[in-house]
């Protein structure tokens, strides 16, 4: 045990929502943390981002576009990233997962048909390119669309 790796008991520290302005004896008493005088030590202080009537930095900048609400994360997979599965096995998002190819599916996943493939293989996604699923069906296996 060191001074450095010192810590006070659990549950012995004050916490930050405790009783302020009730006397010298608390720590925190008089001006109860709001200093002397002035706006902030008063109540009704302006609300954040209250730039004193001058328009507020949120209003100043410009606002451009939206965000669509129904707008989906597909994740993209070329087909050569699955020349790591076996001839004749059956691929689809879990097993992805499992080889570490895809880390998190989000909204699905969509096979695009970029790169050497050389496998038949039965894979199973949420969408497939047109070449994609050309070049998988041309090698004996099959796209299947969950």
């Amino acid at each position: 045990m060191e001074l450095s790796n010192l810590r006070p008991a659990e549950g012995s520290k004050h916490s930050n929502n405790f009783r302020r302005g009730r006397g010298h004896g608390s720590g925190n008493g008089k001006t109860a943390g709001k200093g002397h005088k002035g706006q902030k030590a008063r109540s009704g202080a302006p609300r954040i981002g209250f730039e004193g009537g001058q328009m507020p930095l949120y209003r100043r900048i410009p606002k451009r576009g939206f965000t669509n609400r129904n707008t989906k994360d597909i994740v993209a997979i070329n087909l050569s990233a699955l020349e790591v599965f076996e001839n004749g096995e059956t691929v689809s998002v879990e097993t992805l997962i499992e080889r570490g190819i895809v880390k998190n599916p989000r909204d699905g996943v969509k096979i695009l048909g970029n790169g050497e493939f050389t496998k038949k293989l039965d894979v199973k996604a949420n969408a497939f390119s047109a070449s994609a699923k050309e070049k998988i069906e041309a090698l004996g296996g099959s796209a299947e669309v969950m």
